[in-house]
């Protein structure tokens, strides 16, 4: 089968991998120019500037890792090689937290790098891999139709490049991420509009990266750590690098005087789990970035496909908000998705294709969104209510999930359930359908104060960035 591939960042380009290796010839069409560097320069040399996530920090789920050591061992080989860090956040932390080493207790390491790194890595073997061809600065203006396979239903047979070129396949991918232009192709071809459901955005983030000489900074916390109207996050990263974030809500004005450098670094040092992580060379000054909302693209409206031949994959079917870093690990697992449904398709027509593929997404990716959803609306519900002092409304869900992150410097037993969600092993209701699970959750964290980690309150916080305290 031959395939076009629109998108080539790290989904496109697993996408092709897989495929290829199945027996498929795959073309990428990748509308930003450069080439991939060699991975040890790509921090400081490569510029996407069709991601705008490109330079912003990246963690990688222990489910990444799972899944790429098990289906392309290669790729984690050469990551490793190239400075990837295998980050073990158990072992990272004291014996009286984690409750010491258990067995099986290596499920919950990832293997995480800065995404110029990981995707150099990954770029760069799929070039070389025989049934890729990768097409760089390539930018598609329409979708191509052919005859239907069912009457009333368009079928995508191929693509419209910027310059006119027409390039035909047996399947259309959409691997474009999360700025995918699919509705504008799908309009091209005189199809339906594919049924969207859209989270506002509602987090900013202001980020700085680090680097130094010896190992990653002493882990005292979780590395996402919830306080008084902003998150922050300590991520390892490759070569000896890590990242720092503040993640507020985009509607706290107050907070934008954090894109200063001295206003930034006060306030991280402000909170005592932290402070130590910016004691080092930075490598970046602070990044600002508004997170999207999250969204959720159905090519599949009332049962029936609004157009065959064209499937998407990772962002560009369903993208979540970058705060629990879910988005790499959620893409690979779909990519696999569409691997293994090419392998069983043998006689089936394209309808009954974007039929299955629905089921497939709805299966594989969407309780991953739908529970990523649940808890960035609750949090980011928390949030307004510390910056505006109205109550947040009850949510039982939400202080089940605020008792279980309480309890994980109480309970090893909590700390290791939570570590099963967040690393994307397993789904809340999996976790808390256990026997015993919900008492035990409760009896860690259930009566815990609103923020149990040490750090300023709001008005200390906006004192410390040295703004004016709201009367």
């Amino acid at each position: 089968m031959s395939v076009l591939v629109i998108g080539g960042g790290l989904n496109g380009l697993v996408t092709a991998l897989l495929l290829a290796r199945d027996g498929h010839r795959v073309t990428v069409l990748e509308r930003d120019p450069a080439e991939p560097p060699e991975p040890d320069v790509a921090w400081e040399v490569w510029q996407r500037r069709g991601c705008g996530q490109f330079r912003l920090p990246h963690y990688m789920q222990a489910r990444f890792r799972h899944l790429l050591e098990a289906e392309l061992p290669d790729v984690a080989d050469a990551l490793v090689a190239a400075g990837a860090l295998r980050y073990d956040v158990l072992a990272s932390l004291a014996a009286a937290v984690s409750g010491g080493a258990r067995e099986g207790d290596d499920r919950y390491a990832t293997l995480t790098a800065r995404r110029p790194v990981l995707e150099a890595v990954v770029a760069r073997t799929a070039a070389a891999e025989p049934g890729v061809r990768i097409r760089r600065g390539t930018t598609v203006r329409a979708l191509i139709a052919g005859q239907p396979a069912v009457p009333g239903v368009p079928h995508a047979v191929g693509v419209v490049t910027a310059d006119g070129e027409e390039l035909r396949a047996d399947l259309v991918v959409d691997a474009s991420g999360r700025n995918s232009s699919l509705p504008t192709l799908l309009a091209t071809m005189g199809t339906a509009p594919p049924a969207d459901e859209q989270e506002e955005g509602g987090f900013v983030y202001y980020c700085r990266h680090f680097a130094g000489p010896g190992p990653m900074p002493e882990l005292r916390g979780p590395v996402q750590q919830w306080y008084d109207s902003v998150t922050i996050l300590t991520l390892p990263a490759d070569n000896g690098t890590w990242s720092v974030t503040i993640v507020g809500s985009s509607r706290d004005k107050q907070l934008r005087a954090l894109r200063e450098l001295d206003r930034w670094t006060a306030v991280v040092r402000s909170y005592p789990l932290a402070a130590h992580w910016i004691d080092a060379e930075p490598i970046s000054g602070v990044d600002a970035f508004g997170g999207p909302g999250d969204r959720l693209r159905r090519l599949v409206v009332d049962g029936r496909p609004i157009v065959t031949g064209l499937l998407a994959v990772g962002d560009a079917a369903a993208f979540t908000n970058p705060s629990l870093g879910r988005g790499a690990s959620i893409g690979l697992l779909h990519v696999l998705r569409l691997r293994e449904l090419l392998r069983s398709i043998d006689g089936a027509d394209p309808y009954e294709v974007a039929l299955r593929w629905a089921e497939d997404t709805a299966t594989a990716v969407e309780p991953w969104y739908r529970a990523t959803v649940s808890t960035s609306r609750s949090r980011l519900a928390d949030i307004e209510s510390d910056r505006t002092g109205v109550p947040a409304p009850p949510d039982d869900r939400w202080a089940l999930a605020k008792a279980m992150s309480a309890g994980t410097r109480r309970d090893p037993d909590v700390l290791r359930m939570q570590l099963e969600i967040a690393g994307m092993l397993a789904l809340p209701p999996e976790v808390f359908g256990r026997e015993g699970a919900i008492d035990r959750v409760l009896a860690a964290g259930g009566s815990a104060p609103r923020y149990p980690l040490p750090g300023p309150d709001r008005d200390a916080l906006l004192t410390t960035a040295g703004l004016a305290v709201p009367a």
